[in-house]
């Protein structure tokens, strides 16, 4: 999936999960609203959804709960792994740690205790 069609699919959830009239998902200019699948609400910026990993996450929310009609976007993945993640992409890394962490996020179902296991 091109980060095109990811960034028109993230558009599209956060316009259904404004449908609903929850105020919960109002967020500055630039931003938008995802939850994880343990509740956690993170606000992220729209430049994440440049990133090979985050898209991955997106896909793969997509594939396991489909477009949300009701409510915000919840991502396949837990909150510690999330935190992990924004400080990662916040500081920034190269192509090789970037291709490290989607074979990680994708072959363990997004689970950062899972991931740090492995290591």
């Amino acid at each position: 999936m091109t980060p095109k069609k990811m960034m028109k699919m993230a558009r599209r959830w956060q316009r259904e999960a404004m449908k609903s009239g929850t105020n919960d998902l109002e967020t500055n200019k630039g931003h938008f609203v995802a939850y994880t699948v343990d509740q956690s609400r993170f606000v992220l910026p729209l430049h994440y959804l440049e990133n090979n990993v985050f898209l991955e996450l997106l896909r793969m929310s997509e594939d396991e709960f489909g477009l949300p009609r009701n409510g915000p976007i919840t991502l396949a993945c837990d909150s510690m792994l999330m935190k992990y993640l924004v400080a990662v992409f916040e500081r920034g890394f190269n192509e090789d740690m970037e291709k490290a962490l989607l074979v990680s996020v994708v072959s363990n179902r997004c689970s950062l205790d899972q991931i740090v296991r492995r290591k």
